[in-house]
């Protein structure tokens, strides 16, 4: 179970979120009900909440049901034929492969930029010898530029993993993922969700930055998923959350559009995905933060699953 919140500090942090009205209609709501008013909640309910408050009535006030709720049927994931060229940059998982054994990409952009056998070679390393060696790795021209490569942080057996893009100005120089302005609107949804960085475990589809903090190449992102699906192996999360199109594509080996792909629930292996927007376009975006927060609403649905 998550450990008690204070509600003022929670309260802070939704604020900052931009969806303080909504968790003050939601939490009136749940007192009335406790104190068995819940008809005369309802009809408060009808009367107070916007149009754009009830598409988020479900996940907030349900979020056991969330996943079942969610608008678009789960994706089914087709099984995998043997490697073979294709213009995917990252090979599709099967339905129900073991994480263990995540399908080589199959794309000759990466063919160019992944090893087979390094492949296997780091789907054997324990955490200490997996972060040594994406912190000594030269795989792609990221390294050139890099001041040091950012393995992951948090909690290694953690039911939530989250997958970023890759290290910003900020990481590089301190080694750990999401520690800018966005890494602090993330730090306000975790604890809007009863969660901090201590209960959950974060890492990028890339572990070096980008130049100019451009997005990963596919051949870049080809290059770190080794790392990425180790990482995962040896976490084995109850579900994953991709925060922006680069995560999505490690994960899922398809290039997608979150707008579209939200309120679908993809697969990892075995493992669920919940795609959403990353922070960092949030902070660019705050009309959207109530739809990451539903997303997130999902996620915890699958997590406490």
């Amino acid at each position: 179970m998550n450990a008690p919140v204070d509600e003022k500090e929670r309260f802070a942090r939704l604020e900052e979120m931009g969806l303080t009205p909504l968790w003050r209609l939601r939490t009136r709501l749940q007192a009335a009900g406790e104190e068995g008013e819940a008809k005369g909640a309802h009809r408060e309910s009808s009367a107070v909440a916007a149009p754009t408050d009830q598409a988020l009535d479900t996940p907030l006030q349900k979020p056991a049901t969330a996943a079942a709720a969610s608008p678009a049927p789960a994706r089914e994931r087709p099984r995998v034929q043997p490697p073979r060229l294709s213009s995917s940059p990252v090979g599709r998982r099967p339905d129900h492969p073991p994480v263990s054994a995540p399908s080589a990409p199959s794309a000759s952009a990466s063919a160019r930029t992944v090893d087979p056998e390094r492949a296997a070679r780091i789907a054997t390393l324990d955490w200490e010898a997996l972060e040594a060696e994406i912190r000594a790795c030269t795989a792609c021209p990221l390294h050139r530029t890099r001041t040091q490569a950012v393995p992951g942080v948090g909690n290694r057996q953690a039911r939530w993993m989250f997958v970023g893009e890759g290290p910003g100005r900020e990481e590089d120089r301190r080694g750990e993922p999401f520690v800018g302005p966005a890494g602090k609107l993330l730090d306000a949804m975790l604890f809007a969700l009863g969660l901090d960085r201590t209960r959950v475990y974060i890492a990028n589809a890339v572990k070096c930055r980008p130049p100019d903090n451009r997005t990963p190449t596919p051949e870049e992102i080809a290059a770190c998923a080794p790392f990425l699906f180790r990482q995962i192996e040896l976490v084995r999360p109850k579900v994953l959350v991709a925060l922006g199109r680069p995560a999505a594509l490690a994960l899922l080996g398809e290039e997608i559009k979150i707008a579209q792909a939200r309120g679908q629930i993809f697969r990892y292996g075995d493992i669920p995905v919940v795609v959403t927007y990353h922070p960092a376009y949030l902070l660019r975006n705050p009309a959207d933060k109530a739809k990451a927060w539903e997303d997130l609403c999902r996620a915890r649905a699958l997590a406490e699953g």
